[in-house]
C-alpha cells in the first residue's frame, strides 16, 4: 500500500550558518557600534541580546532575512517574552520548532477522517503516517494539507509505492 510520513524538520546546519551570518552583520552595522547587541545559538534556541527593545526587533529581522535566503521557512520560530538582564539590557530566546507537536497531529489526523479521503491517518511520534490505496488519493491528501495547514511548516516525505 503506497504511504507517505507528514514531518516538520528544520536543517540545523543551516541554522547554525545563518545565525553566525546574523551575527557577523550586526557585529558590522553602524548603528550596533558600541552596543552588545549579538546571537547566540544552542540546540534548539537562538537568544537575541541587545541594549533596547527597538534593537531585538533590529536584530530578529536580520536572522529573518539570513534563515529565509537558506531555505529555512521561518514559520518555525517560536519568540519567547522579552527578559531584562541587568541595567536596561534585554534578552530574547527563539525557539526552532521541530517535529510535529501531539496538538498539531490530532489536528491532521482530525482533518483528514473529515474529509473522507479514502486513507488512514496514524501518529508515530513526530511525525503522521498516511496510508491509502491509490497514489492519486495520496496526492489529494497532500493537497489538502498544505491548503488546511499554513500556520506551521510541514514537509512530506518517504513517499513509498
Amino acid at each position: 500500500m503506497p504511504s507517505f510520513d507528514i514531518v516538520s524538520e528544520v536543517n540545523k546546519v543551516e541554522v547554525k550558518n545563518a545565525v553566525e551570518q546574523a551575527n557577523r552583520e550586526v557585529s558590522t552595522r553602524y548603528d550596533f557600534k558600541g552596543s552588545d547587541a549579538r546571537l547566540e545559538h544552542a540546540d534548539k534556541t537562538v537568544t537575541l541580546f541587545a541594549d533596547a527593545e527597538f534593537q531585538i526587533e533590529q536584530i530578529k529581522d536580520i536572522l529573518i532575512s539570513k534563515l529565509s535566503k537558506r531555505g529555512i521557512d521561518v514559520r518555525c520560530l517560536e519568540y519567547g517574552k522579552l527578559e531584562k538582564v541587568s541595567g536596561n539590557k534585554v534578552k530574547q530566546a527563539v525557539t526552532v520548532r521541530e517535529g510535529v507537536e501531539t496538538e498539531l497531529a490530532k489536528k491532521i489526523v482530525r482533518i483528514i477522517k473529515d474529509s473522507k479521503l479514502k486513507v488512514q491517518a496514524s501518529i508515530q511520534g513526530e511525525a503522521v503516517r498516511v496510508t491509502g490505496a491509490k497514489r492519486d488519493v495520496l496526492q489529494e491528501c497532500i493537497a489538502l494539507m498544505r491548503k488546511e495547514i499554513d500556520d506551521f511548516p510541514l514537509q512530506f516525505n518517504n513517499f513509498r509505492e
